[in-house]
């Protein structure tokens, strides 16, 4: 059995006394059921912690062998804290089973850490978000429209999902303005515009491969604020 940098993303209660567990490590998303979740091991399936763990059997669904802190959780708060809970349920929805994305995992170490020191939110997530869709195969180009051409910074686009950043001649709801693609092209976050953009773009891009269900970190988020508002 080899050991392996791990995070938990997911835990739920399995048969009696035990736990399945959803492990995001530089192998892939890998699920696991977790034996006697109720003493010190089940303690330490938490998010945000860094980890070392240790799978046994062969089959897609394995058992924890060994769980171990690597080091302090990273703590957060407020909406870094529901920032983190939508990171892990995007991972959860969207990462297959076993596929190796080392890249996004060292990605996902430095946003948590980012999130725990207390950056900005906004760019840290609009940043992960093209990082999981780019290395799942979804990416696309920021500066280049659907037909190959260089985006206008005074014209308007809109996102096809299936092809790309198309031009149009008339204002309508969803819309970029080429500026604000091009800015994000250079993830300029100060540029006008451009976080706005970057959070409608990444709600369009991530929708079609959501399957339609909503978010429960981003209903929790929501239903946080209007409640501080009253």
């Amino acid at each position: 059995m080899s050991s392996r940098q791990a995070f938990v993303l997911h835990s739920r209660p399995y048969k009696e006394t035990s736990a399945l567990v959803d492990f995001l490590t530089a192998e892939g998303r890998l699920r696991a059921v977790l034996r006697a979740a109720r003493g010190k091991a089940g303690s330490l399936a938490r998010p945000f912690l860094p980890l070392e763990l240790e799978l046994r059997g062969h089959g897609e669904l394995k058992t924890v062998a060994r769980l171990e802190a690597l080091g302090i959780p990273h703590l957060l708060t407020g909406e870094a804290l529901f920032s983190g809970l939508y990171l892990n349920e995007l991972l959860v929805r969207l990462l297959p089973a076993e596929v190796p994305h080392p890249a996004l995992f060292d990605h996902y170490a430095a946003t948590l850490a980012a999130l725990a020191a207390g950056c900005p939110l906004e760019p840290l997530l609009r940043a992960f978000e093209w990082r999981l869709l780019d290395d799942l195969g979804y990416g696309f180009a920021l500066d280049r429209d659907c037909q190959g051409q260089p985006v206008d910074p005074a014209a308007l686009y809109q996102w096809l999902p299936e092809d790309g950043f198309q031009p149009v001649g008339q204002l309508q709801p969803g819309l970029f303005h080429g500026r604000e693609l091009l800015a994000l092209a250079q993830a300029d976050w100060a540029a006008p515009g451009a976080l706005a953009a970057a959070k409608r773009l990444m709600r369009q891009a991530l929708a079609p491969h959501l399957g339609g269900r909503p978010l429960v970190s981003r209903e929790l988020f929501i239903n946080r604020k209007e409640s501080r508002r009253d």
